[in-house]
This record gives structure tokens, C-alpha cells and sequence, in this order.
């Protein structure tokens, strides 16, 4: 049961009943503005209190580690998206020209906040070092996701600029955040005492944006275009993307000599992809009719890289504590 509960949690329900909901009913006319105008603020919101969340001390504290960083940004924008391109011959058969750009799309993001340093704290990792990486990598992605996306896809954005489209990512993303640092000195303990609220924010805007990006999909006709037999090899593709990803990033954290706790933070901070960054991100840079499409592959990926990394750490976990030396030992 408990093991149930790791693949089929709360949120990944939700998400299959949004889609569910999305496909039966729609978000049509005024309602899909009202949608839109509601996720837009839900965003925000989200990223107000993730902004109010984050520790300047956290982050200052894990900052001195340069070589860390630098290989898990290497990883999240450089190696995701290389691999996304030369895989191209395996996966374009598996899953369609559409779904592919989905793939492509999902190498172009930054890693996920949340759920790397949550990972790295259970497996017992450098914390400090992942919460700064994950953020770095979060924010320097608001600039360098839609230039990745020029350069694979050839997407410059809904407004027909990239520049355009950074422009509003800053405003939708970053904004926000550093409006919730600057507000942090009155409202951070508050936002600290209340994790779980700020949970179910993270989720809400995310069950939004899915919402309204498959109802605009499944007006276009979504499920008359994606065969089954691509869905399934969508499945295979992410599970193929991430072995993949998971196996280099732990061979090149042993290359370079980083110790246990240094690789494990490498290992969850250089191979996850994020689903709250990656949504929104998605309602700015595609048409709203196209969003459907582009984030399913992140929507498939995500669970199974929240599925594995469980496993992995908790694998982590059960390795025997060192032995701390006394100061008389010394």
C-alpha cells in the first residue's frame, strides 16, 4: 500500500482528475479569459511566496560551492538539452513531431526547487549546496530557458520575440519573487510556520495553468491527434530520458571527485525538470492552443523522475551514519 501511495499520491490524482475534467469540459470564450486571468495571478502568487520562502542565508550558505554549480547548470542546460537533440532518431518514431517538441521543450528547463532539495535532505546530501544550486538554476532559467527554446525549436514565443518573451516571463516570474524577498523581512517567519499553505498554493496554480492549457488543447482536438500508441512510447521516452540522465550525472560527479553527500545533491539537483517553472513558463512562450501538447511530456516526466528519485533516496537514506570524531579524538 504504502508503495501505492509513492506512485498515486494526492497531487498526481489531481492532475489526472484535471485532465480528466479538461477533456469532458472544457474552457471555452469568456470562461478560458477568466481561466487565463485567474492562473496569471495564481502564478504570481506562487512566486511572491516562494520568494518570501527562500533564505538569503540558505542560499549565501551553500554559494562557495563553484564546482558543484557549475556541473549541475552543465547538466540542467547543457547535457538535457544535447541529449534531447541526439536522441531525436529514438524518439521522434516513439512519440510523434509534436510530442518530440515536447521532449525538447522539457530539456530547455530549469530544475525544480522543491522537490531537489527535498530529495537531497532525505538521501542525505549537501543541503546548503542544493538549495542554492536549485535556485540559481530556477531563476537564471527565466533568461535562458526561452533562448534554449529559440535554439531547438525555433520558437521565439507568442509575441514573435524572444526578448519579448523573457520580458514577460520577468514580469509573470521574477517580479514576483523578488517582491516576496523584499517582503520577507515582515512576512518569512509567517510563510515559514505555513509550509503547508504555501503547498497548496504550489499546487493550485499548477492544477490551473493544467486546466486551462488542456482545455485549450482539447478544443483543438488534442486526443483526436495523439494516437495511444504514442502516449505509451511518450512513457517509454521519459523513462529512457531519465536512466539516461541519471546514470551520466552520477558517473560524472565520481569523474570530477565530489564526495558521497556532493554526489547525491549533483544526482537530485542536475536530473529533475520543473513542473511549476515549466507551466507557466509554457502559457508565455507557446500558443495557448499548443501549451496541451508541450507540457505533457513534462507532466509524464515529472512523475516518474518524483517516482524513481523516492526510491533512490530512500536507498540513500539507509546507508550507515559515519562515525562523528570528538574533539579530543583530534
Amino acid at each position: 500500500m504504502a508503495k501505492l501511495r509513492i506512485l498515486f499520491d494526492n497531487f498526481t490524482l489531481a492532475l489526472l482528475a484535471v485532465v480528466a475534467i479538461a477533456t469532458l469540459f472544457p474552457c471555452e470564450g469568456r470562461g478560458a479569459v477568466f481561466f487565463e486571468w485567474l492562473t496569471a495571478a495564481a502564478i504570481a502568487l506562487l512566486f511572491f511566496m516562494h520568494g518570501a520562502k527562500l533564505s538569503r542565508e540558505a542560499i549565501l550558505a551553500g554559494a562557495g560551492h563553484w564546482r558543484l554549480h557549475l556541473l549541475v547548470f552543465a547538466c540542467t542546460f547543457v547535457m538535457f538539452p544535447l541529449l534531447g537533440l541526439a536522441l531525436k532518431p529514438v524518439l521522434t518514431p516513439m512519440v510523434g513531431d509534436e510530442l518530440y517538441l515536447g521532449m525538447l521543450y522539457l530539456c530547455a528547463l530549469p530544475a525544480t526547487v522543491q522537490s531537489a532539495i527535498a530529495f537531497t535532505s532525505l538521501a542525505r546530501g549537501n543541503v546548503p549546496a542544493a538549495i542554492c544550486s536549485a535556485a540559481a538554476s530556477s531563476l537564471i532559467g527565466i533568461f535562458l530557458t526561452p533562448l534554449l527554446v529559440l535554439l531547438l525549436m525555433g520558437v521565439e514565443g507568442e509575441s514573435g520575440s524572444t526578448l519579448d518573451s523573457i520580458g514577460k516571463i520577468v514580469l509573470q516570474l521574477l517580479v514576483p519573487f523578488i517582491a516576496g524577498q523584499v517582503a520577507r523581512r515582515w512576512i518569512g517567519a509567517w510563510v515559514t510556520r505555513n509550509k503547508t499553505w504555501l503547498k497548496t498554493v504550489d499546487q493550485s496554480s499548477i492544477l490551473l495553468v493544467v486546466y486551462t492549457a488542456f482545455s485549450g488543447a482539447v478544443v483543438d482536438g488534442l486526443w483526436q491527434i495523439v494516437p495511444l500508441g504514442h502516449l505509451v512510447g511518450l512513457v517509454v521516452a521519459c523513462c529512457l530520458l531519465l536512466a539516461i540522465v541519471l546514470w551520466l550525472t552520477s558517473v560524472l560527479a565520481k569523474v570530477f571527485g565530489f564526495n558521497l553527500e556532493d554526489r547525491i545533491t549533483i544526482l537530485f539537483a542536475g536530473s529533475k525538470k520543473s513542473l511549476a517553472t515549466g507551466v507557466p513558463m509554457a502559457q508565455v512562450l507557446f500558443a495557448t492552443s499548443a501549451v496541451g501538447m508541450i507540457i505533457l511530456p513534462l507532466m509524464i516526466f515529472h512523475q516518474i523522475q518524483l517516482m524513481v528519485c523516492t526510491v533512490l533516496a530512500q536507498r540513500y537514506a539507509r546507508r550507515p551514519e559515519l562515525p562523528v570524531e570528538s574533539p579530543a579524538a583530534q
